[in-house]
């Protein structure tokens, strides 16, 4: 891993959603790179950092009071 992409912001979101990612893989999901390596963590961290996953970042929404 040489610089976690500026598109995700922060290397706690980049564990996240590699290890998010990484589960996907384990479930077979089909890698978006091509690689010698077999590992699920190492693939999703690799296509994070070449950017070929997509992913949304939501904003939490404050709860309402109702009475």
């Amino acid at each position: 891993m040489q610089k976690i992409p500026e598109s995700i912001g922060s290397k706690y979101r980049f564990i996240i959603l590699a290890a998010e990612r990484a589960k996907q893989l384990q479930n077979n999901a089909k890698p978006k790179i091509k690689t010698k390596s077999t590992k699920p963590a190492f693939i999703a961290m690799k296509e994070l950092e070449d950017d070929v996953l997509s992913f949304k970042i939501e904003t939490p929404v404050a709860p309402t009071d109702q009475l």
